[in-house]
């Protein structure tokens, strides 16, 4: 499996695939698409702190 930590990190902070997706701007078939590849590390922490983002947000 490819993307390892992003799919981690978004099941530690117990939200969706669609929520990481709408902040991104794109549909959740396309970000699920976009994680079947190994993505360059600058992708990745933008993702990671998307996440983040949500997390504090959902905890307010």
């Amino acid at each position: 499996m490819t993307n390892i930590e992003i799919r981690q990190a978004i099941k530690n902070a117990k939200i969706k695939y669609w929520q990481v997706a709408e902040k991104m701007g794109i549909n959740d078939g396309n970000f699920s698409r976009k994680l079947r590849k190994e993505l360059p590390e600058s992708e990745k922490t933008k993702i990671l702190e998307i996440i983040e983002n949500i997390k504090v947000t959902n905890a307010i």
